[in-house]
């Protein structure tokens, strides 16, 4: 019935209930269980999603949206069933501004198309969280990633949002304007709601210019402590770095072999400087003689495009090299504590990977407070998955017990329920409120986030 009536009012195109378009739209990259939607519609503007949330409404329908399926939680998981709405037809940019560094964009839009429209004029959007993500995504689980020591997440990035909402108001959360003292943050509300609160259709993005020269450079040490140790010195040190990647020794081999890489068997650094010709020399001098004093070893600057495009390449494909190991599974951590307890979290969450007795290892953005575990399980062999599941909780755990967070960039979905209330206390029935209010149905991607 619901696929008729949506049918009727969008038209045959922007609506299937295909069997296999339906299962790519029942999961994302994360071990969640799959849950297949009723129908999946893909609206072509804002007032298509009006009327599919009209339908829903008017016949208590549960909508989830869907980006490209790149999260890591489950959040485009229909785990009601109901309506997933696609973006894929929404990619365009709306509004290009070059001289105010701005830019309107649709929600199905990826970070690499943007980029190859805004870099001809010497503009760039910054965050790269690894996957070919759509912004819309992005928004929703204030997305991050390897430039976030720079730039920041999502939430620095979006001035204005346009958001059709449960009741079919269509709302606007910000201006044009790159700051604003008045009323609440709307903005900051809507990024990282994760489609709990309203469908996400237009996005204003604040740009930035394309540093003159980049600089790439690499250093390993013996001691997995002394690694994060090194990182923290140069924060401090007030060197403007755009990316630092910590990767531990288990990670290095583990990518070396599904990449065909050479780099040293060792707790790892990865560093980009940016800016102008002068200073990124300088710095890197500078980085070069910090990292010397504290013992690093195998410190290398890349050449030229091509290495330095290895070296990031080969920290992107850091999570597949362990997830397409044949025949296992994975789950992993997304913690983020303050940079001082850094050092401590990293060794403590390797010894939890070492006595699990499983393959796995952590990396991450150590710029920013932020890594990751990756740990794999035979979901044949009993018990591995609980084994694996428990070195996650417990790294949580401490992660919030020192002032951190259960999730530095994924997002809650639904793997970060449990640690809601742990980490947020009395603010958690706040929040509970704010969703009550905003979908006193339930209707907008029932079942994530937090337990209701």
């Amino acid at each position: 019935m619901i696929y008729h009536l949506l049918v009727e009012r969008l038209g045959k195109a922007k609506v299937s209930n295909n069997e296999t378009v339906r299962e790519r739209h029942s999961h994302d990259e994360s071990p969640h269980q799959p849950v297949k939607p009723d129908v999946v519609c893909f609206p072509s503007c804002r007032e298509d999603v009006e009327t599919i949330m009209e339908i829903a409404r008017s016949k208590k329908i549960p909508v989830t949206p869907f980006g490209i399926g790149s999260g890591l939680e489950g959040q485009a998981i229909p785990l009601r069933k109901g309506i997933s709405i696609s973006f894929e037809q929404m990619n365009q940019v709306v509004d290009f501004s070059p001289e105010d560094m701005t830019v309107i964009v649709e929600p199905g839009i990826t970070r690499t198309a943007l980029n190859k429209i805004i870099n001809r004029h010497g503009l760039m959007f910054p965050i790269d969280p690894g996957a070919e993500a759509t912004i819309g995504g992005m928004a929703a689980t204030n997305a991050s990633g390897t430039t976030a020591v720079r730039y920041g997440s999502m939430r620095e990035q979006i001035l204005d949002l346009e958001v059709v909402l449960a009741d079919g108001a269509v709302i606007h959360t910000g201006s044009r304007a790159k700051k604003s003292s008045s009323g609440y943050h709307l903005t900051g509300l809507f990024t990282g709601s994760e489609g709990t609160l309203g469908i996400i259709t237009k996005i204003t993005l604040r740009l930035h210019g394309i540093p003159e020269q980049t600089a790439v450079a690499s250093c390993t040490f013996s001691d997995i402590k002394d690694c994060a140790e090194a990182a923290q010195l140069i924060l401090q040190s007030g060197i403007d770095v755009m990316r630092m990647e910590f990767v531990d020794q288990d990670s290095i081999e583990q990518v070396n072999k599904y990449g065909n890489y050479r780099f040293p068997v060792a707790h790892s650094l990865f560093l980009e400087l940016a800016g102008t010709n002068i200073t990124v020399d300088e710095e890197m001098e500078r980085t070069r003689e910090l990292m010397e004093e504290v013992g690093c070893s195998n410190w290398k600057v890349a050449t030229d495009s091509s290495e330095k495009k290895e070296i990031w390449k080969a920290r992107h494909e850091l999570s597949y090299a362990y997830t397409h190991t044949k025949g296992m599974k994975d789950t992993g951590a997304d913690v983020c504590v303050p940079i001082s307890r850094l050092p401590d979290l990293i060794v403590f969450a390797r010894k939890l990977l070492d006595e699990s007795g499983l393959i796995g290892g952590v990396l991450g953005h150590i710029g920013d407070g932020n890594f990751h575990t990756i740990v794999l399980f035979n979901p044949e062999k009993p018990g591995e998955r609980e084994i694996a599941e428990k070195t996650n909780e417990e790294l949580t755990s401490k992660a919030i017990e020192v002032g951190g967070t259960c999730t530095g960039e994924h997002g809650v979905g639904l793997g970060k329920m449990k640690f809601q209330e742990r980490e947020h206390g009395a603010a958690l029935s706040i929040m509970k409120n704010i969703k009550k209010i905003m979908d006193p149905e339930g209707l907008l991607n029932p079942g994530k986030i937090f337990y209701t």
